[in-house]
């Protein structure tokens, strides 16, 4: 934490205030989630996004002004307010993503839009990395106000983006959806067959008096056996991507480098600067590979990855505390912390965004994706308060925890995640009807194959 920040709030690195002050974002988007479905299907995507927009520039304004009054209740109000606006932010762009992209890319797109969270990340780090050593107060306003930038360019040019065609279809505006389709799926062909077969797939499968359309109904989370199972799904993996170790890394990075024995807070700095470099790189790799590999074996594969890395990294670091002249185990540790990093962005990483929608229905979709990010608060904050105490009583014993967790994980993900790849979105509510939806995914299925605009062939994938 910046030191002039910590001198002019009269705050601590430890202690409650600090835990207070970092969870107040979570708590904020817990308290948006009631809010989140009802914004995104009354609004639109479009209209529940620029919603979100409007309460981080509000946050980020009550933040800034903070510096005429030293008030730390008003700065983390200014928290709360953008934990609030990013709930509804963070769970209309994955829905706008999925719901406007092709078919044939919806797993590529879906994918790389979270591995942008590094672009924010290097830029961040680079900004208070380049502030820390300003005098006064600006030291710590420039990265606050800068929090502005961004958000306000979204909430401007995305009214020049195209709404969900699902959306529109839902809430009776067909001719609006099918001139979507037309010009963004169809190349300007209405009667293209990628136009033609998803309106006949809404038609099949979106209704248009359902429960979106009732923002106090949340029934559709949990009416019948697929429901349950799909918001299950969903909510395991959102919470799972938080507990396969990466917070250890993001946000106690200093602590893990002090057990491994990199003390020096200008190393340290570099690690984290690379460690985000790194993770960037593979996590837009790996975003390529959604649809070559599948869900399922990209999320089996960094649990089993991590595991076996978290095993290393606790047989270094116990050699690093009972001898902490041994060079060797230093740089093991060190080691291991970049293969993670590697591992995780690879595999878990793009799916994060991708997944828990896909597993939605429409009318679960926005009211869904609000307990996705439920867990992923819930998991934020075991992180943020629990990870802490572990570090400082047990130190690299803290790590055989994520060995046995990660594995399972693995297993959970295995008896129970259903693959997603090569099927619409609609189709993938007959995989969830299924008896048993891992088998029913990992069956061959006939599609067709066009050439022309017309059906020519059949194949099995």
């Amino acid at each position: 934490m910046n030191p002039t920040f910590k001198d002019f709030f009269a705050v601590k690195n430890a202690g409650i205030w600090a835990g207070i002050v970092t969870s107040m974002y979570q708590v904020g988007s817990v308290v948006a989630i009631p809010f989140v479905g009802p914004a995104m299907d009354y609004c639109g995507r479009r209209g529940g996004m620029f919603i979100g927009c409007m309460f981080i520039v509000v946050g980020t304004i009550v933040q800034g002004v903070t510096v005429s009054n030293a008030s730390i209740n008003q700065f983390m109000g200014g928290r709360f307010l953008l934990g609030f606006g990013v709930a509804l932010v963070a769970s209309g762009g994955p829905i706008w993503i999925l719901e406007c992209s092709h078919p044939a890319y919806r797993g590529i797109a879906g994918a790389i839009y979270n591995t942008f969270w590094f672009s924010g990340s290097i830029l961040a780090s680079g900004i208070n990395r380049g502030t820390i050593t300003i005098k006064g107060n600006s030291s710590w306003l420039i990265p606050v106000w800068g929090q502005i930038i961004f958000v306000s360019i979204i909430s401007i040019f995305i009214w020049f983006l195209p709404e969900s065609p699902r959306w529109l279809f839902a809430n009776n505006k067909t001719e609006k959806c099918k001139e979507m389709l037309t010009k963004y799926h169809g190349e300007g062909n209405p009667e293209s067959v990628w136009v033609t077969l998803q309106l006949r797939e809404y038609e099949q499968y979106i209704e248009l008096d359902a429960t979106d359309k009732q923002f106090w109904n949340y029934s559709a989370l949990w009416r019948d056996r697929s429901s349950r199972y799909r918001i299950s799904v969903n909510v395991m993996v959102s919470m799972w991507g938080q507990l396969a170790g990466n917070s250890v890394l993001s946000y106690f990075l200093g602590a893990v480098l002090d057990t491994a024995g990199y003390k020096d807070s200008v190393t340290q700095a570099n690690v984290n600067l690379g460690m985000a470099c790194l993770q960037f790189f593979f996590a837009v790799f790996g975003a390529t590979q959604v649809d070559r590999f599948g869900r399922r074996f990209l999320l089996m594969f960094a649990n089993i990855g991590c595991s076996i890395i978290w095993v290393g990294m606790t047989i270094a670091t116990s050699q690093y505390a009972s001898n902490d002249t041994n060079v060797s185990a230093a740089k093991a540790s060190m080691s291991m912390i970049f293969l993670f990093g590697i591992v995780y962005s690879f595999g878990f990483t793009p799916l994060q965004a991708l997944y828990p929608v896909e597993v939605l229905s429409f009318e679960m979709r926005a009211k869904g994706m609000s307990f996705s990010n439920l867990a992923v608060s819930a998991g934020g904050l075991i992180n943020q308060f629990a990870l802490p105490v572990a570090l400082e009583k047990i130190a690299w014993k803290t790590y055989i925890i994520f060995v046995i967790w990660t594995l399972f994980q693995a297993a959970t993900i295995w008896k129970y995640v259903p693959e997603t790849r090569n099927r619409t979105l609609e189709e993938l509510d007959e995989i969830f009807a299924a008896k048993n939806p891992v088998k029913a995914s990992l069956e061959k299925k006939k599609i067709a194959v066009t050439t022309d605009a017309n059906i020519v062939e059949s194949k099995i994938v």
